[in-house]
């Protein structure tokens, strides 16, 4: 089994998704071990100090103000989780639970929180055994860190709450750590805070959205394509001299990616036959552009998530000289700007595939594809349907493009009086991804109709890969009315898994 090894200075993308997702085995390394040593040292003096220090020898918050006395200090901390484990509502998705985990040990491991080496290894330990802990929707402002979310976690290392475990039965967390041979941990000063105070779970949420978005933006150049192809498009406003000119390098790749998958096409160029076009519609001619914009949003999304891959999120967090000063970093805003520019950018690429399809499915405007795709227009409605159920898809995706940190509302008797909501914005992002795969596969399952029912005339070698291997993963072709619904979900099983991209690529070669 694939294993990362978490250092002092950030982890990547990748360690972030194999861990999520592909269940890869964490371990310490001996910088990490070495610089949670040194740190704790630190705060170990300034506990054994009269003067109160924020964290450590105080509340949180808006009772930050109480110095706290060293009897009382272990009680605090396990009184911070066990109260801050407040989420409600539904139980979210195992893949962010581990992703927040992962990413709070990243932190703590750059020996800037305090945190004692056993009780990073405890939650390398809980990781790798496979529990999960139970983690509520609701309860993160996304500021002061994703506290509830965060809460729940650690209250598991504490051997308390509830976890799944790796057999996905929910179980007291307690004896999960028995079963795994795990003991639970003692939390001291700084500790319980530390594993509360990060933007870990939006960010998490963000790396994965991140490489989804990356195959969906792909494929959708290759829909895009298809239904060009099947509406016999021009592909001369996919040249490469016209996109130098408007030097975007989402744009130019976009259309690159059509261009590819259209090469050796019989169908494209006979816009000018029997009902002559001047020009494509703006969902066909204007593809690059919307999705090239949307593709450039990706790489500055990526780019924030980078150098918070690189951050270490605390407060109050302890520096090399030996100071332990609050700080303001564990302020979501950074990830929530960029989770709410993916929900806007994938909200406008579902609307224009959406266009697209309704095109194709038009009589007055497929220039001469049958009414709806269908085998027997009156007695069958083809494919009528499936574009009400893409409609009311992009429609939701407009109700979640509606950013989540332009609000905030404030907590904590007002001490924090301004909040990120990054959390939110996530979690509606990560529907808007679900959403945009659905989108695209309506518009696969209708393009590949329509091409197949342009009889006599010749596709791209690609168009046709992608034909093939749709038919062969369950996605029927064309004729009398059937039960939509299982071609609907075999196309977007297809779309999801990346099969649609990977079948183009057998012909064209890797896509931008």
């Amino acid at each position: 089994m694939h294993t990362v090894v978490v250092g002092t200075s950030g982890v990547t993308a990748s360690d972030v998704l194999a861990v999520a997702r592909g269940g890869a085995r964490i371990e310490l390394s001996a910088q990490a071990v070495a610089a949670l040593a040194a740190a704790r040292e630190i705060v170990d003096a300034l506990a054994a100090k009269p003067d109160p220090v924020y964290g450590v020898s105080t509340g949180f918050g808006a009772l930050a103000t109480r110095h706290i006395s060293q009897e009382l200090r272990a009680q605090l901390q396990r009184n911070i989780v066990r109260s801050h484990a407040a989420g409600m509502g539904p139980r979210v998705e195992r893949e962010v639970v581990r992703a927040l985990m992962f990413l709070r040990l990243k932190t703590v491991c750059s020996g800037h929180t305090g945190v004692r080496p056993e009780v990073a290894q405890t939650m390398a330990d809980v990781l790798n055994a496979g529990i999960t802990p139970v983690v509520h929707e609701y309860g993160s402002l996304g500021c002061s860190g994703d506290l509830a979310p965060l809460s729940h976690c650690a209250l598991t290392l504490m051997g308390e709450g509830e976890a799944e475990g790796p057999d996905g039965r929910v179980r007291p967390a307690g004896e999960l750590l028995a079963e795994h041979g795990i003991q639970p941990v003692e939390l001291r000063e700084k500790e319980g805070l530390a594993l509360l105070n990060g933007t870990d779970g939006m960010l998490g949420m963000l790396i994965m959205a991140l490489a989804d978005l990356d195959i969906l933006y792909k494929s959708a150049d290759v829909t895009a394509a298809l239904s060009l192809e099947a509406l016999l498009g021009t592909d001369k406003v996919l040249a490469p001299e016209l996109h130098a000119i408007r030097p975007h390098p989402g744009q130019g790749a976009s259309a690159a990616n059509m261009l590819a998958v259209l090469k050796g096409s019989g169908l494209t160029g006979h816009h000018q036959d029997d009902a002559p076009r001047v020009q494509d519609a703006y969902s066909v001619r204007c593809a690059p552009q919307v999705a090239g914009a949307g593709r450039d949003t990706l790489a500055h999304a990526r780019l924030v998530a980078e150098r918070e891959l690189a951050s270490a999120v605390d407060n109050p967090v302890v520096l090399p000289d030996g100071r332990v000063e609050s700080n303001g970093n564990f302020h979501g805003a950074p990830v929530a700007y960029v989770l709410d520019f993916l929900a806007i950018a994938a909200a406008d690429l579902g609307s224009i595939a959406e266009r697209r399809t309704d095109r194709l499915l038009d009589k007055n405007r497929s220039h001469g594809l049958p009414p709806f795709l269908a085998d027997d227009a009156g007695v069958d409605s083809g494919l009528m349907i499936a574009q009400y159920t893409q409609a009311a898809l992009v429609s939701e995706l407009k109700r979640l493009a509606v950013p989540a940190s332009a609000d905030s509302i404030p907590s904590s008797a007002m001490q924090e009086d301004h909040v990120s909501m990054g959390w939110s914005a996530a979690r509606k992002l990560r529907t808007a991804v679900d959403n945009l795969t659905r989108i695209i596969a309506i518009e696969l399952y209708a393009a590949t109709r329509a091409v197949e029912l342009r009889e006599g005339l010749t596709p791209a070698p690609a168009t046709r890969a992608v034909i093939e291997a749709v038919r062969a993963a369950g996605v029927q072709g064309p004729g009398p009315d059937r039960f939509l619904a299982p071609d609907l979900a075999a196309a977007d099983a297809f779309v999801r898994g990346g099969h649609l991209v990977s079948a183009v690529e057998t012909v064209t070669g890797p896509l931008a």
